[in-house]
């Protein structure tokens, strides 16, 4: 026998020196050796696995009858043999599955996630203490939402859903519209008006809204006309669309002829409302200058040669933001004064009496009305002329029974003279006779004057002549009584 063939046992036999062969299954590294016949497996850096040999024979039939059986790794040194000394051999595709190591070969053979990964394990260590936090029942009548919510970092967002539109006639549209307006009219929240007109509007009644609001619009003042505007402006891209303001324009220039007859001046106000929608890129302009369509009568043509006259105007559409003015309380204390100066002026020379209250009404300062009485009666007091002073006090006598200016402010007005009287005299010197002379001539004229304030009228100091005292005569005094 040749030497590299083997040597003879003890016991005379001859055993054959040990046969490795590496065998690559799925990039594992197995050692295959006929050495180890007691089945005892050797741990190794590469877990190298020794497969005893029982009989000695060819190579090739060792490796063949041993090619398929593939040993599974584990965690232990000494839980490699199973049952009776047999080894645990796993399925390939579940050998690397339920390992423990890590797969790159540079781990050091801990658990993953501290323990707290894979299947049928008890979880992390301490975790027992949160799981009554995770059990928690929403169905509980224990459950408490503020904590769950504090705990879990629970953010609450608001859900903004559209409101429903309500089936209506458009009798009864009309109706919420309406009272959505005059709502609008007392807290100027346009966000709140179209919220009340969504929930209520159909598609196919949009033209509907703004031939309401224009209409209720004519009825009312400046103010409210403004209002009107920029709800009209605010809708615009939200409830209505382009299309549905031009619609509703047109509806009232085919209805002119029936407004007209409680709003005569329906096409002048109409032609501003156009000309407004126009400065707010709400309406196209080329809708004002198509005042030759066929449909049209002479009123609606009127109205829109006047929202066409409004664009034209030197200085651009800028000025179109004042086309109803600037009414009531935003005004300065100095613009209503001189307004009001210029309306009594109209007055006492033309006489028109309901020219001048139509006036009064449209500056909208009903708070402010003892302004016009404290300047109607400087002007009379400058004026010296008895003509004058009866038109004033008619004016007085007209506003106080048409309830345009109310007692309080009337009073106050007077009163307001009444404390002036001491500048008012220097730059008028007969302030005081003529003021009598106008209060006699309304106590005449009716009651709108007060009994106190007629008896409150101030008279003016005058120097006593000697004459008037004592006659002259010097009195005399013992001084030694009073010592």
């Amino acid at each position: 026998m040749e030497d590299d063939k083997g040597g003879k046992l003890a016991n005379g036999s001859d055993r054959a020196d040990p046969v490795q062969e590496v065998i690559d299954l799925d990039d594992d590294v197995i050692i295959v050796s006929d050495d180890d016949a007691g089945g005892e497996f050797k741990d190794g850096a590469t877990a190298n696995v020794e497969l005893a040999m029982k009989s000695p024979g060819s190579l090739v039939e060792k490796t063949g009858r041993n090619r398929t059986r593939r040993l599974s790794r584990s965690n232990s040194k000494n839980g490699v043999l199973g049952v009776a000394g047999t080894p645990n051999f796993v399925a390939p595709h579940r050998k690397w599955k339920n390992s423990r190591r890590s797969r790159n070969l540079h781990g050091r053979g801990l658990p993953k996630k501290g323990g707290a990964g894979g299947k049928g394990v008890w979880g992390k260590p301490g975790a027992e203490v949160f799981d009554e936090l995770d059990d928690e029942d929403p169905n509980d009548p224990n459950f408490d939402i503020d904590a769950y919510n504090s705990s879990h970092n629970v953010e609450l967002k608001e859900v903004v859903t559209a409101p429903p539109v309500l089936q209506l006639t458009e009798e009864e549209m009309i109706k919420k519209m309406e009272s959505i307006l005059l709502e609008y009219y007392e807290n100027g929240d346009t966000h709140e008006a179209a919220d009340g007109l969504e929930h209520i509007l159909a598609p196919e009644m949009k033209p509907l809204v703004i031939k309401t609001i224009v209409g209720v619009a004519f009825d009312h003042k400046q103010s409210q006309r403004e209002m009107t505007s920029v709800l009209i402006s605010d809708l615009y891209g939200r409830v209505v669309t382009r299309d549905d303001i031009c619609a509703g324009f047109d509806q009232l220039l085919y209805e002119l002829p029936d407004i007209m007859l409680d709003t005569p001046d329906a096409p002048h106000l109409l032609g501003n409302f156009i000309a407004r929608a126009i400065a707010d890129d709400c309406v196209p302009p080329k809708y004002a200058y198509d005042s030759d369509r066929e449909d049209l009568d002479t009123h609606a043509r009127a109205a829109l040669v006047r929202a066409s006259a409004l664009l034209s105007m030197p200085g651009g559409w800028s000025k179109l933001d004042n086309v109803w003015g600037v009414g009531g309380a935003l005004r300065p204390v100095q613009t209503i004064t001189r307004q009001m100066a210029m309306l009594l002026q109209e007055y006492v020379v033309s006489r028109e009496i309901e020219e001048a209250q139509r006036s009064i009404k449209e500056l909208e300062v009903p708070h402010f009305h003892h302004e016009l009485i404290y300047e109607a009666i400087i002007m009379t007091l400058e004026a010296f002329n008895e003509s004058i002073e009866e038109a004033i006090c008619h004016l007085f006598r007209t506003l106080d029974s048409t309830c345009i200016v109310s007692p309080e402010q009337m009073e106050l007005g007077f009163r307001r003279v009444y404390d002036d009287m001491t500048d008012i005299v220097l730059d008028i010197p007969l302030a005081y006779s003529i003021l009598d002379r106008f209060i006699q001539r309304c106590r005449r004229a009716g009651s709108f004057l007060s009994e106190t304030l007629i008896k409150d009228l101030p008279t003016r100091g005058r120097k006593r002549f000697v004459s008037e005292g004592d006659g002259g005569l010097v009195k005399h005094v013992n001084f030694l009584k009073n010592m």
